[in-house]
């Protein structure tokens, strides 16, 4: 039976208010991580996990079962999940983590899979992020991002041609 897509409405309300039933849930989550990535579209992944790799700005950050409480920036990069051997991969755009009571909760403007971002992409997203203007403050500022992003893309692109 397939799992029902997550609703921004669902992952916010085991994230940020648990209740009685998210307590009995977590019950059955001993040792493990529950990760939930949410763009402005919807909520795009709800999955319970043993090991998750978080993309910050300033470089990786692991987080297992336990972890203490943080509020980080998020990074352009790879977010990895690690369950038993399997290990899946997904790209996400600059943003924030939260974590807290053992879920991990990424906000991010964009996600996909990390095997959808090709050499040609974080290419196109480096030439773009030159060509913008850099007059004042907040065109510097945006184009650093665009420079960020296009960092994370090639960094993911690499891996997936040697994957």
């Amino acid at each position: 039976m397939a799992t029902p897509e997550p609703t921004v409405q669902s992952a916010m309300e085991h994230a940020l208010m648990p209740s009685i039933a998210s307590n009995i849930q977590d019950e059955r989550m001993k040792g493990k991580v529950r990760v939930v990535v949410v763009t402005p579209e919807k909520a795009f992944l709800d999955s319970v996990v043993d090991f998750v790799v978080v993309p910050m700005f300033d470089g990786e950050l692991g987080v297992l079962h336990g972890r203490a409480p943080l509020i980080g920036r998020l990074g352009a990069g790879e977010l990895r999940l690690k369950t038993g051997t399997t290990v899946e991969r997904w790209f996400v755009d600059a943003g924030f983590v939260q974590i807290r009571s053992n879920v991990v909760t990424v906000l991010t403007a964009h996600a996909r899979k990390a095997t959808e971002v090709t050499a040609d992409m974080a290419t196109k997203a480096a030439a773009d992020a030159e060509a913008m203007p850099s007059g004042n403050i907040a065109e510097r500022s945006n184009k650093a991002k665009a420079r960020d992003l296009a960092a994370g893309m090639k960094k993911v692109a690499a891996k997936n041609v040697t994957a």
